[in-house]
């Protein structure tokens, strides 16, 4: 990926239900609104692509949202009309989202058939009873049975995305989740990792407020959470994976290329409802509503053009989350300035406190200041 490459994005909003955690811009549509989605999808598509011609697309990620509840034709018309609008690379990583619940064999051969290139699987957990009470509509086996069926359609690179600190977890039944991950055959070469957060609007969080997580739901301590962490990391390096960012472990050349040029701040093109862009040093936000985007997606776009100042924390609180941290050299060929000169004190400080490693390279967060990320990160503030 270069500097002049391009991400895109393709918001698909569509479950079949709303997970009981889930905060994202997404939910259950009739029929009627999905094509008509589709179709609004499709004109943005051709408008937006089309103001940016001359770059080329590295890497395309279809989100939601359940992109894979779509029927095959559905992603395939969006296919075409991505490869008709846009210059994409012929190595280019295509990623598409998946939940067990939703996909089969058929989808999957057809994915692979129209240039789809890397699965992310929603698994959370490999315990039925904690995905019915996260909400999922699969179970372990279903899970099981879309993995088998995606090595027989010929993919290679899968994630699976894994959640820890569940309500009534424990240190035995999270690293069961792992071991049971990890005899997979073959086994995945990417890994997403992430801790429940308990988000604003959410029926967890309605729950927590009710008093409802306690007993047998007790939501794990701060200490079991990061025990679970640590444990985490070491089963994992033990297994061949390495930790390249906060949350995500890969094998070996199996990084996501998406998401690093996100972190990495790379030009990005967010298409559908709520999707988020990054264009120079301009943000944009799509419109939330989707019987307005429907209307005219091409209304109702919000923009932020970006100071300098806050490019540069951009560039420290993102870059930060990557293991090899913010690049010296990357920063002062960005902004003409050291690094040492705009945040030398803080670099300093947690440097002296054990929460960064700061060398000719750059600098980065040490385990500990993994844990800690939150902290770090927010003295990167002006």
């Amino acid at each position: 990926m270069t500097e002049t490459d391009l991400m895109l994005y393709l918001h698909i909003p569509f479950c079949r239900k709303k997970c009981n955690y889930c905060d994202f811009l997404s939910g259950p549509f009739s029929p009627e609104v999905r094509r008509g989605y589709l179709d609004a999808l499709k004109t943005e598509l051709r408008a937006r692509c089309g103001a940016v011609r001359g770059k080329r697309v590295s890497s395309i990620f279809f989100g939601g949202g359940t992109p894979s509840l779509l029927e095959e034709e559905e992603i395939s018309g969006l296919m075409e009309e991505l490869r008709s609008a846009a210059d994409i690379l012929p190595d280019a990583e295509i990623t598409i989202e998946c939940n067990p619940g939703t996909a089969n064999l058929e989808k999957l051969k057809v994915y692979r058939e129209i240039g789809i290139n890397r699965l992310s699987i929603g698994v959370q957990s490999a315990d039925d009873e904690e995905l019915t009470l996260l909400g999922r509509i699969h179970t372990w086996e279903d899970f099981l049975k879309v993995y088998r069926q995606a090595e027989a359609a010929g993919f290679t690179n899968i994630n699976l995305d894994l959640m820890s600190a569940l309500p009534g977890q424990t240190l035995t039944s999270w690293m069961n989740t792992l071991e049971k991950v990890l005899a997979l055959t073959p086994q995945p070469v990417h890994l997403s990792v992430y801790s429940l957060i308990l988000e604003e609007g959410t029926r967890f969080m309605e729950w927590e407020q009710q008093g409802k997580f306690c007993g047998r739901w007790a939501l794990p301590s701060e200490e079991l959470d990061r025990e679970m962490a640590h444990e985490t990391l070491v089963r994992l390096k033990a297994a061949g994976y390495h930790r390249y960012e906060i949350s995500n472990f890969s094998k070996e050349g199996y990084e996501c290329r998406h998401n690093c040029g996100y972190w990495k701040r790379r030009e990005y093109l967010g298409l559908g409802l709520g999707a988020a862009s990054l264009l120079g040093a301009e943000r944009f936000d799509n419109e939330r509503d989707i019987k307005r985007y429907m209307a005219d997606p091409l209304e109702g776009r919000q923009s932020q053009k970006l100071t300098r100042r806050e490019e540069m924390e951009e560039t420290m609180f993102l870059g930060l989350r990557m293991v090899e941290g913010v690049s010296r050299k990357e920063f002062q060929d960005r902004f003409h300035v050291t690094l040492e000169s705009t945040y030398g004190a803080v670099i300093e400080k947690n440097h002296r406190d054990g929460l960064l490693l700061s060398d000719e390279a750059g600098v980065r967060l040490t385990e500990r200041g993994m844990d800690l990320s939150n902290y770090v990160m927010a003295q990167f503030l002006f």
